[in-house]
């Protein structure tokens, strides 16, 4: 009932009720509006304008030809330049090769033209000194939004839909994007602009099926309106539960990531342990997190991409996969690792000097505890640790060495017929140039018998006549 008492008052008042409860402008400041010439916009515009006392604010607009209409493009411009002069509003309105955008870039066009235009409002707003612009999506544009993120598969953050502020860019170069008429409709803005006899400007691309927001638009929701004639306000209504969820994961992420997770130049480093002390949902937002960090937005990453993360958190050391922005997830001993160039982030610790290793017993060196032990294979349990290798006991003797790797090294990698350089098998395996000194090489009658992490000589592997089983572990310390 209360919803239908607010809806009767006149679009401006629900408007201002919308702009004063959300804190959207700033009295004193100067509010840029980008006005495409569509009836959004226009209406935006206009509302603006008859508030503009009454909030306090100056009106400054923008308007991009995106130089993809032709001469309609041109009539575009003409006309909001012509309706800023109209209504005493000072206007910028420039052009730019949206197409151009798209093909050095190798994305879609309504990306390239998204992206060009938000390039195109910081400058704008740059040069007035505003930090903030007003753009004209509403009610049906959230909706459109929510049903584009569950296509594309989202998870419970893309259910939140459009939200009245958002941040474009980074903090450094940015601006703040207010969306005034989100809980307007759009035959609202159509009747308010025949009303106040406006006459918008009429794009025919709109009516295009290629883009998929057009399809949505054309023929979703009016498949899903047949179902359900609520259909905009039942999604309405989820967009709002998924928000306050997002707003408390929000609240508890902030607490609880500085106990989770540090950035290292351009990588994230997460606590193991702390992260799977987690429940699964803060899990997956931590990682999304931590993916907005290392990458600096969400644009691609969709829930496969966090499952993929989700399913990966208990493989063993060494297990990586990659994301969207060129960016890599390594399981580290302890830790897991989120960046572009892992590289330079070494899962190893230095290692200097030659350690003998206790047979049975534990040996500890700098950055490792090693554990050896003999076993007889009925004694003998499956495990998914690249730390961990088996050997045949009586084909090594008791004398076992580590060290790192040196000059002319060499060993017969499992499953190979032939030997091989250490330093070829390291450029094979693609271990990157600075972790390479500081993998441990376990050492017995000076053979090597194992490249830790890696792989073990194939003269020494189990078989079906072995007899006893030795058994090293390595497990990092101190990190």
């Amino acid at each position: 009932m209360a919803r239908k008492q607010v809806n009767k008052l006149p679009l401006d008042q629900r408007v201002l009720g919308f702009i004063e409860e959300r804190g959207l402008v700033v009295k004193g400041q100067t509010l840029l509006v980008a006005v495409s010439g569509g009836q959004d916009s226009v209406c935006l515009l206009h509302v603006l304008h008859q508030l503009q006392s009454e909030l306090g604010i100056k009106l400054h607009v923008a308007h991009l030809d995106h130089q993809l209409r032709g001469k309609e493009s041109d009539g575009d411009a003409r006309y909001v330049a012509g309706l800023s002069k109209r209504l005493g509003i000072p206007a910028t309105i420039k052009k730019r090769d949206v197409r151009g955008y798209q093909k050095k870039h190798g994305i879609s066009l309504e990306e390239a033209a998204r992206e060009v235009r938000y390039k195109f409002l910081a400058e704008a707003a740059a040069a007035i000194d505003a930090d903030r612009v007003a753009v004209g999506h509403t009610l049906d544009d959230h909706v459109e939004t929510v049903l584009l993120h569950l296509i594309r598969g989202t998870a419970t953050r893309g259910l939140r839909g459009l939200q009245p502020v958002t941040r474009w860019g980074t903090a450094e170069k940015g601006l703040t994007v207010v969306r005034p008429l989100l809980e307007v409709r759009r035959d609202e803005t159509a009747g308010y602009c025949s009303s106040n006899r406006l006459r918008p400007r009429q794009d025919a691309s709109n009516l295009s099926l290629a883009p998929l927001r057009n399809r949505v638009r054309l023929e979703l929701l009016p498949l899903l309106q047949s179902y359900n004639p609520q259909i905009v306000e039942a999604l309405q209504r989820t967009a709002h539960l998924a928000g306050d969820d997002i707003d408390y994961l929000e609240k508890e992420a902030g607490r609880l990531w500085p106990g989770v997770a540090v950035i290292q130049g351009d990588t994230v480093i997460m606590d193991k342990k702390a992260l799977l002390s987690l429940p699964a949902g803060m899990q997956r937002y931590l990682l999304r997190l931590a993916i907005e960090n290392a990458g600096g937005n969400l644009k691609d990453i969709e829930a496969r991409h966090i499952e993929e993360l989700m399913q990966v958190l208990h493989k063993p050391v060494g297990k990586q996969i990659s994301l969207p922005y060129g960016l890599f997830f390594t399981i580290d001993y302890g830790r897991y690792l989120l960046g572009k160039d892992l590289s330079t982030i070494p899962p190893f610790p230095v290692l200097t000097g030659e350690h003998l290793i206790k047979i049975p017993g534990k040996t500890v060196i700098p950055g490792w505890s090693i554990k050896a032990s003999i076993i007889k294979p009925d004694e003998l349990t499956a495990g998914d640790n690249s730390f961990i290798a088996h050997f045949d006991y009586d084909k090594i003797g008791d004398t076992l060495i580590v060290r790192s790797r040196q000059r002319g090294d060499h060993f017969q990698p499992l499953g190979m017929k032939e030997t091989k350089k250490i330093g070829q098998f390291m450029i094979d395996a693609r271990i990157p140039r600075d972790w390479r000194d500081r993998i441990p090489i376990v050492i017995s009658r000076d053979s090597i018998l194992w490249v830790t992490g890696y792989r073990i000589d194939e003269r020494v592997k189990m078989t079906d006549s072995i007899k006893r089983i030795l058994r090293l572990e390595f497990i990092r310390i101190g990190i």
